[in-house]
């Protein structure tokens, strides 16, 4: 593969995997070069502004983890936002080209199909059925400074547990024999 170069990409194009979705309905097609701000601003404009119901976010490969993000960021910001995920595979297609070609000028192409994990996420403002699969319910609102967790950190939804004492650092001994007769004891903190 050292003589070969990627030269085109391609992916299969799938429908949706949500039935009954209204035919103008927003899909973010999440890349793996995507700037998160600039899907964010898209995907909230439509939301807010222009008052859409539901949107989709799908990504493939290296972009399953961006699309996530994206979604938790827009639950979030307005919550309340009922959650469908489905992931799948799709087959992406790409064509290599050798760079020293043989030497009856013949070029040579290589085809690779890979399958790649792909997501979709249907985010809807209006109640989806529980029963199926990957359904998640929109999280409660709270106030803004309310405490959840019964915990002073932010961002955790339950407390911590409370530390192993075999992960708590331990006093060590330690022989230093400066002295011929290596009589002398220093304590450290393993940590």
């Amino acid at each position: 593969m050292e003589n070969f170069r990627k030269v085109r990409t391609s992916e299969e194009e799938m429908p949706l995997p949500f039935p009954d979705l209204p035919p103008d309905v927003v899909e973010m097609k999440v890349k793996e070069g995507s700037k998160i701000r600039n899907l964010m601003n898209f995907a909230m404009a439509q939301m807010e502004l222009k008052g859409r119901r539901q949107i989709v976010f799908s990504g493939c490969g290296r972009a399953v983890t961006k699309t996530i993000t994206c979604v938790e960021i827009m639950k979030r910001k307005l919550g309340g936002l009922h959650q469908v995920t489905k992931v799948r595979y799709k087959t992406v297609l790409e064509v290599w080209e050798n760079q020293d070609p043989p030497p009856d000028g013949s070029a040579q192409n290589l085809t690779v199909h890979k399958n790649v994990p792909s997501i979709c996420i249907l985010l809807s403002r209006d109640p989806l059925d529980p029963n199926q699969l990957g359904y998640q319910p929109p999280e409660p609102r709270h106030e803004v400074g309310e405490d959840t967790s019964g915990s002073s950190t932010k961002g955790l939804k339950r407390p911590l547990p409370p530390p192993c004492e075999e992960l708590l650092p331990k006093k060590l001994q330690v022989q230093v024999s400066d002295s011929p007769s290596g009589s002398e004891t220093t304590s450290g903190q393993l940590d």
